[in-house]
């Protein structure tokens, strides 16, 4: 390679070098902070297929409801559709929770930063951000287990369904365990929301107080969600009275 490549070369390496050593530690906080946000766009994406997968499991509850166990096989048919939904309902669940835990894999890039920080308040901020962060994510995991429970005693239901010789009690049973989980799920997701709504607003306050002039728009990551969450606690109430009706 010519001499004189090489020594051009090296001069657009020192000035990036030195481009990226010119950032800011609230700039390079920045740049982890919102690569965060993008890494949940596939959490994001999941919501409207989990609501749009749950509105077709009800649709299938009722018509299974309608017909009663005298339709034998066409009840077991539906059951079988149903477990199918659930299937893909844990797909979308198994995606949504890799793009929360990579997210925070990036958020988690900030906390060598913080220490460089030299106003005092900004710093006290960055940390009670990384503070309510760690709690959101906490609190996503135990709706994400709250909700995987919810799906196994969902499971369990169409299962029984193929049962001929299915009791009335045990259903009965089964649909009381169904609306506990699911009032589960919904406490959890209640926290979740809560936690990132407290998260955003002290990004929000974290970036006004760096003056990085940031044009900041509250995130709703969990709204979608919670649509999703009240529409399955909707969806059991419905089955439960939907099945003393048929009783």
């Amino acid at each position: 390679m010519p001499r004189n490549r090489i020594i051009i070369l090296l001069g657009i390496l020192l000035m990036l070098l030195a481009a990226c050593n010119s950032q800011s530690t609230e700039e390079k906080m920045y740049e982890h902070l919102e690569e965060a946000v993008s890494q949940e766009d596939v959490f994001a994406e999941q919501q409207q297929p989990l609501v749009e997968l749950e509105q077709q499991e009800k649709e299938l509850y009722n018509e299974i409801i309608s017909l009663g166990m005298e339709e034998f096989d066409q009840v077991k048919e539906l059951s079988e559709e149903a477990l199918g939904l659930i299937d893909k309902r844990e797909e979308r669940l198994k995606a949504e929770k890799e793009s929360i835990e990579s997210a925070k894999s990036e958020f988690d890039k900030i906390d060598s930063l913080v220490d460089e920080l030299e106003d005092d308040q900004v710093q006290s901020t960055a940390n009670e951000m990384i503070s309510v962060m760690d709690e959101r994510e906490q609190a996503y995991q135990a709706l994400n287990e709250a909700y995987h429970s919810a799906l196994e005693q969902d499971r369990k239901l169409y299962q029984m369904l193929q049962q001929e010789d299915l009791q009335e009690e045990d259903l009965r049973a089964q649909i009381d365990v169904i609306n506990e989980n699911y009032d589960k799920v919904i406490a959890a997701n209640e926290t979740f929301n809560d936690k990132t709504e407290a998260y955003n607003q002290l990004k929000q306050d974290f970036y006004e107080q760096a003056e990085l002039n940031v044009e900041y728009e509250n995130q709703s990551e969990s709204e979608s969600n919670k649509q999703s969450e009240s529409d399955e606690d909707a969806q059991e109430d419905e089955q439960d009275q939907e099945n003393t009706k048929d009783e």
